[in-house]
């Protein structure tokens, strides 16, 4: 899809609204730890980087915060709006862009990525995703760094590296059917 199908294209779109949707079913499966619930989001979001490239990676993501914001209940727990974006866990939400066009950007940049650069290349875009997260849930939930990076990373890093290996994986399984 990447190298046949431009951001604007109809297939495109069509596959960027496609794994928007796969984003929200993602958050349906979640633990509910407060104040940030462990979901399969970020799972679907590292598929999107790397079936889709950076380009159609984002928009995948932009496709899925627009059914959120519009009133669709695609966040976490079922819950929607804008009020979810400028909440305690909308700095995740908004990280889902940079993120996956960042994790898309480095996969595509190699002609034949394996497991390991599939994986660096989601472990950075995780970080821009922490990096967002950790900063509106200081601010709005009127945290302390430390404190909103023990309550907003420490308790996902392991399910993250679960999900990223997961993810890397069903890459290498399904990249030669959209990169032949």
């Amino acid at each position: 899809m990447r190298n046949s199908a431009g951001p604007l294209s109809l297939r495109g779109m069509t596959h960027a609204a496609l794994f928007g949707a796969l984003t929200a079913l993602g958050a349906y499966i979640l633990l509910p730890v407060p104040p940030v619930p462990i979901t399969l989001q970020t799972l679907f979001l590292y598929l999107a980087a790397a079936v889709l490239g950076g380009a159609l990676g984002a928009w995948s993501q932009i496709v899925y915060i627009l059914l959120g914001v519009i009133g669709l209940p695609v966040f976490a727990g079922g819950k929607a709006g804008l009020g979810v974006l400028i909440g305690p866990t909308g700095g995740y939400l908004a990280g889902f862009i940079p993120a996956a066009w960042l994790t898309g950007r480095l996969i595509a940049a190699r002609a034949r990525p394996g497991f390991a650069w599939a994986a660096f290349a989601m472990a950075l875009g995780t970080v821009v995703l922490y990096a967002t997260g950790v900063a509106q849930l200081a601010v709005v939930g009127k945290l302390g760094f430390s404190t909103a990076l023990t309550v907003g990373v420490l308790p996902f890093l392991a399910g993250d590296v679960l999900k990223i290996g997961a993810a890397a994986g069903i890459y290498l399984k399904v990249r030669d059917h959209f990169h032949p």
